[in-house]
C-alpha cells in the first residue's frame, strides 16, 4: 500500500532534487470558469516535467545489484528523461526504449542526459514491450513509467507542494495515461483531506481508465488516437488501479480541438510552453459544474518540439477566426487588387498572403482568382470582413487555409 510514511520518505529523498514549482494563481483562468484557479507547472520542473519524481525515487529504493544490471525503460519522452537524469545521478547506465511518433526534442534531451536511446513502434505500449524483451534477454532492472507503487509515490509528492501553498484547495484536476501520477496524487491528497475532490482528465482518443473505471477492472483500447502523446496508453496499470477507483472522484475527457484552444490560452495569458498531456487539466476546467471554488491544475509538462509549438499556434488562431483565407475572382483590369486590399484595410484586416493567379480563365470579367489570409480578432471581424467584400460586389469565400508561415 502507499501510506503517509512512504510519501513522507519519498518527498525527503526527492527535496534536493526537485525545482520549486510554487502554483500561479491565474485571474484569466478565474474569471472565464468563476472558480479560483491554481497552475501547479510541472513544466518547469527538473526535465521538463513531473515525471523526476517518480523516477527519481524508483531508483532510490534499488538494491546495488539491481543498479549494476543497467536499467531500462519504455517512455513516451518525459518518464524517459526522468530516468536518465536519475540514472547519471546514481552512475548507472539506461537505455530507453521511446515510440518513433516521439517529439524530436524530447529524444535528444534523454540522448543529452547520457542514455541509450531506442526508437521502437508507433505507441507506448509498442515501446513496453520490446522493453520487457530487454529485461528477459539482457537482465536490465525495468523502471516503469507509471504501474508501479514506488514510481506512483513520488509522482504523489506533487499533492504535499499543492496543500503546503493553498491548505483549502478544493479540486485538484490531475492528467491521467497510465495512472500512476494520478494515483499518487489522489491517494495522498485524500489521506491530508478526505474532503478534497480529485478529477483525473484523459483525452477522448485515449481515455483508457474511464473505459477500465467503468467496466470495474483494467481493459485494452483497440488503438488510442490524440495529440497528447503523453498519456496515449492503451493499457493503464493495473497495481495503480485500485487507488484510481478508491481515490479519483471522477474523469473529465477532452477533445484534442480543446487542447489546440488550451495551448493558445497558456502561451497568451500566462507566457508558458505546456505539452499537450498537461493542457488536458486546463481544457478540464471549463467542465467543472461549480463555482468559487480552489481548484489547482495539475500542468504536467513542457517538453515540446518547436515544430509541433508553431503547428498548435497555427490550428489555434484559424480555430478562432483569427486568422482565414479567403478567395474571390477579379475582373482582369489595373486596380482590383487595390480595391480589395482598401476593404479589408477599411475593416482593420491585417493581409499576411496573398496569392493573385492572372490564369484561372479567358473570361476577363473573371479572370484573376485571389486568395488571401489575414489576420481578425476572431470570428465575428471574418464575418464582418467576409461581408463587407460581399456588400462591394465581390463574391468572396472562405477557404482552407494552408501553412501561413510559408
Amino acid at each position: 500500500m502507499m501510506t503517509l510514511e512512504d510519501f513522507k520518505a519519498a518527498r525527503s529523498v526527492l527535496a534536493p532534487v526537485l525545482n520549486t514549482t510554487e502554483l500561479v494563481q491565474s485571474a484569466a483562468f478565474s474569471k472565464a470558469t468563476g472558480n479560483h484557479v491554481y497552475l501547479k507547472p510541472e513544466n518547469m520542473q527538473v526535465t521538463g516535467a513531473y515525471k523526476i519524481r517518480g523516477a527519481y525515487y524508483k531508483i532510490s529504493t534499488l538494491s546495488a545489484e539491481q543498479k549494476a544490471r543497467g536499467l531500462v525503460t519504455a517512455s513516451a519522452g518525459n518518464h524517459a528523461q526522468g530516468v536518465a537524469y536519475a540514472a547519471r545521478h546514481a552512475g548507472v547506465e539506461a537505455t530507453i526504449v521511446m515510440p518513433t511518433t516521439t517529439p524530436l526534442v524530447k529524444v535528444n534531451n534523454t540522448k543529452d542526459l547520457g542514455a541509450h536511446v531506442i526508437l521502437h513502434g508507433e505507441t507506448f505500449d509498442d515501446a513496453a514491450a520490446l522493453a520487457g524483451q530487454l529485461v528477459e534477454e539482457k537482465g536490465l532492472t525495468y523502471i516503469p513509467p507509471f504501474n508501479d507503487l514506488d514510481v506512483a509515490t513520488g509522482q504523489g509528492t506533487i499533492a504535499y507542494e499543492i496543500f503546503q501553498s493553498l491548505p483549502d484547495v478544493d479540486i485538484i484536476l490531475v492528467p491521467i495515461g497510465g495512472g500512476g501520477l494520478a494515483a499518487g496524487v489522489s491517494t495522498l491528497a485524500k489521506l491530508l483531506n478526505p474532503q478534497v475532490q480529485v478529477i483525473g482528465v484523459e483525452p477522448t482518443g485515449a481515455a483508457s481508465m474511464k473505459a477500465s473505471l467503468e467496466a470495474g477492472h483494467v481493459v485494452t483500447l483497440p488503438k488510442v488516437e490524440t495529440i497528447a502523446d503523453g498519456v496515449a496508453v492503451k493499457t493503464p496499470g493495473d497495481l495503480v488501479f485500485p487507488y484510481i477507483q478508491q481515490n479519483v472522484d471522477h474523469i473529465i475527457t477532452i477533445d484534442d480541438t480543446e487542447l489546440v484552444d488550451a495551448f493558445l490560452d497558456m502561451m497568451e495569458k500566462h507566457k508558458m510552453i505546456v505539452e499537450n498531456s498537461g493542457l488536458l487539466t486546463i481544457a478540464a476546467l471549463y467542465h467543472l459544474d461549480c463555482q468559487g471554488k480552489n481548484v489547482v491544475s495539475v500542468l504536467s509538462g513542457g517538453n515540446m518540439d518547436v515544430i509541433t509549438v508553431a503547428s498548435l499556434v497555427q490550428h489555434g488562431l484559424i480555430n478562432r477566426g483569427r486568422v482565414f483565407t479567403f478567395s474571390v475572382h477579379l475582373p482582369d483590369r489595373p486596380g482590383e487588387l487595390l480595391r480589395v486590399a482598401e476593404i479589408v484595410a477599411q475593416e482593420n484586416g491585417n493581409i499576411i498572403k496573398l496569392e493573385h493567379n492572372q490564369f484561372v480563365s479567358i473570361n476577363r470579367q473573371s479572370a484573376v482568382e485571389l486568395r488571401v489570409t489575414l489576420e481578425a480578432f476572431g470570428h465575428s471581424h471574418k464575418s464582418a470582413i467576409l461581408q463587407a467584400l460581399c456588400t462591394a460586389g465581390y463574391d468572396a469565400v472562405e477557404t482552407a487555409t494552408a501553412d501561413f508561415y510559408n
